[in-house]
């Protein structure tokens, strides 16, 4: 029976007149893998604070099983900012400790792309001040990830990590013994990692055996059961079970969810889009030409990110694109969006990039834009437009558009300024598209959202016509709203990828395996030691030889000993223990001499 690590009993914590968790029982055992999903706002990130014990409840109590071993990953890392990441992940454990630990190799290697830390400018020996926040939360996790524990528990692991990171943070954390708990909004990982799930909502917390897409077929299967209306029957829930069922037979080989009663409940359902409808609108909005790139290169300061790109985006298209970080995925969609702005007076370092006459681009780029913090958030849409044309005779009002949003009519009046980053980043997309676009750029649309509004906006995607390139590390997102995926694979080129995310994956593990193959490995010429150094190597020398000596006598002596008493078996397994005791103690010391006597 698995043993219980963390009792949460009839807990409530409430902010200003809002009770965030309202009486919550809850409990984690050995094994478990728990996600934590539900809307930004409701309680997720307080409800682990508290299970973690880093903030009190109001009421009730939370209780850990004695010696508790729990590792922490919150929104704000407590790093030394003057310290290296060698101190903080590997702290005092010399080179060939480390390097020598399958483990750490494994962490180093998945989260940062190699033992030196390729991308840090002094490895190991960076130091943390000046890096990134991002950079901070990598080493942050590594430094977790390599300790022992009973209990991980993480808040938002896979923000700052690319496709390949979150594959193989869900791969390091299936294979882990520690039990689980973690919030996150990227529903792909939730699916692979989690055995488990808690929806936060309104004060309460439910429970669902299962992954993602089981929470989604139980969560739909609970409305179904509570509905009255057709209204209320077709909801967005059975929607998205309809492409998890339909959309993406490669997801998993044998769904956890039971497959008679998913396909019955989503039988009457569309799929998320008609593709064909589409395409026709789009083509009759946009033309033939939308961007046509010829031998296109594509450059950031002297480096050269693409050579001789030649590529069409047309009408209707649905791209996802996907690629190491610094392949230049954002600077691809820079130099299209700066032909389309200019009318294609502004071309890259070689070749042309061609825009159809039609084209209306949006850009939603990686930095929030600054508005006017005074202004309302209905007032902020209603600048650009009262109402929006969303195609096949939808419309719809600016304040219908911020409650698909998640703006409801109380947060419409809310200014700007008292938004939080992931309602500036909704807000900021939504004023995009009451702009009635015609091709869609979006580069990391998914930062601090969550899971009902993604939802949300994929649905309003499925009906969006025209044209689209979606950048994301959100492998679910990429594979819900679009159609075909293009690789940037860090070799200047731009590849189409029938199999999708998958074979991008493949195609980077090849990529990985030759060129460690063909690299010769290179042993580095040790530094000159000082001469204090190798004053001090000598002295530890002539102390271990002394200790090499006394372990020699001694075991001669154990030798005499077991002959004397050949015949008392219990005197000579006592004996025999402490000789192999010794044997080790001597293979140690011979190891570290054979270490000094190079230094000295």
């Amino acid at each position: 029976m698995a043993v219980n690590l963390v009792n949460v009993e009839n807990v409530s914590k409430v902010y200003g007149t809002r009770a965030l968790l309202d009486g919550v029982s809850l409990g984690v055992s050995e094994g478990d893998r728990i996600g934590v999903v539900g809307r930004n706002g409701d309680g997720k990130t307080t409800l682990i604070r508290m299970l973690a014990k880093l903030e009190e409840a109001d009421t009730g109590r939370v209780t850990h099983s004695g010696g508790l071993r729990i590792g922490v990953l919150t929104q704000h890392d407590s790093l030394d900012s003057a310290a290296t990441v060698r101190h903080e992940v590997i702290r005092d454990m010399a080179d060939h400790e480390w390097a020598g630990n399958a483990k750490i190799r494994d962490v180093l290697t998945g989260l940062f792309g190699g033992l030196d830390l390729p991308g840090f400018p002094q490895g190991l020996d960076t130091v943390i001040g000046p890096l990134s926040g991002g950079e901070r939360r990598r080493i942050a996790l590594a430094k977790l990830l390599i300790e022992e524990q009973d209990l991980i528990v993480l808040d938002e692991p896979t923000n700052h990590l690319d496709v390949e990171g979150i594959a193989w943070l869900a791969q390091h954390l299936r294979e882990r013994r520690s039990a689980l708990v973690c919030v996150t909004h990227d529903r792909w990982f939730l699916d692979q990692v989690c055995t488990r799930m808690w929806d936060v909502q309104r004060g309460a917390v439910y429970e669902y055996e299962g992954g993602y897409s089981d929470y989604v077929f139980a969560r739909a299967e609970r409305e179904r059961i509570a509905a009255t209306e057709e209204a209320k029957r077709q909801n967005l829930v059975r929607k998205e079970l309809a492409w998890l069922r339909r959309g993406a037979p490669a997801r998993t080989s044998k769904p956890r969810f039971r497959v008679e009663a998913a396909n019955e409940l989503i039988k009457d359902v569309p799929p998320p889009r008609d593709s064909s409808e589409l395409m026709k609108f789009a083509s009759s909005r946009l033309g033939k030409t939308v961007f046509d790139l010829e031998d296109v290169t594509v450059q950031a300061g002297p480096k050269v990110l693409l050579k001789h790109v030649t590529w069409q985006l047309g009408p209707g298209d649905r791209i996802g694109l996907v690629g190491v970080n610094g392949a230049g995925k954002t600077s691809l969609l820079r130099a299209m969006a700066e032909a389309a702005r200019s009318e294609g007076e502004t071309q890259p370092a070689g070749g042309r990039i061609a825009v159809g006459r039609t084209v209306k681009l949006a850009y939603l780029s990686q930095e929030v834009a600054e508005l006017d913090p005074t202004w309302r958030v209905l007032e902020a849409v209603q600048q650009v437009r009262e109402r929006v044309d969303l195609g096949k005779g939808r419309e719809m009002t600016a304040g219908q558009l911020c409650e698909t949003f998640g703006f409801n009519k109380e947060k419409q009046w809310t200014p700007v300024g008292d938004l939080s980053g992931g309602e500036r980043r909704r807000l900021q997309l939504l004023r995009l598209l009451m702009d009635e676009p015609n091709v869609l750029f979006l580069d990391e649309p998914t930062n601090d959202l969550d899971i009902e509004t993604l939802t949300q906006l994929e649905d309003l995607l499925d009906g969006w016509p025209g044209s689209m390139i979606v950048i994301s590390h959100d492998r679910f997102f990429v594979e819900r709203t679009t159609d075909r995926v293009f690789a940037l694979l860090g070799d200047a080129t731009l590849r189409m990828l029938p199999r999708g995310i998958d074979e991008y994956l493949e195609r980077r593990h090849r990529m990985e395996e030759a060129a460690a193959a063909a690299s010769p490995v290179v042993e580095k010429a040790a530094p000159e030691k000082s001469a204090a150094d190798q004053r001090a190597a000598k002295k530890e020398l002539q102390r271990i030889e002394r200790q090499l000596d006394k372990v020699s006598e001694r075991e001669t002596k154990l030798h005499a000993q077991i002959a004397e008493n050949a015949t008392d078996f219990a005197k000579v397994a006592e004996l025999d223990a402490e000789l192999r005791e010794l044997a080790g103690q001597r293979e140690e010391l011979e190891l570290r001499w054979l270490e000094l006597a190079e230094d000295a």
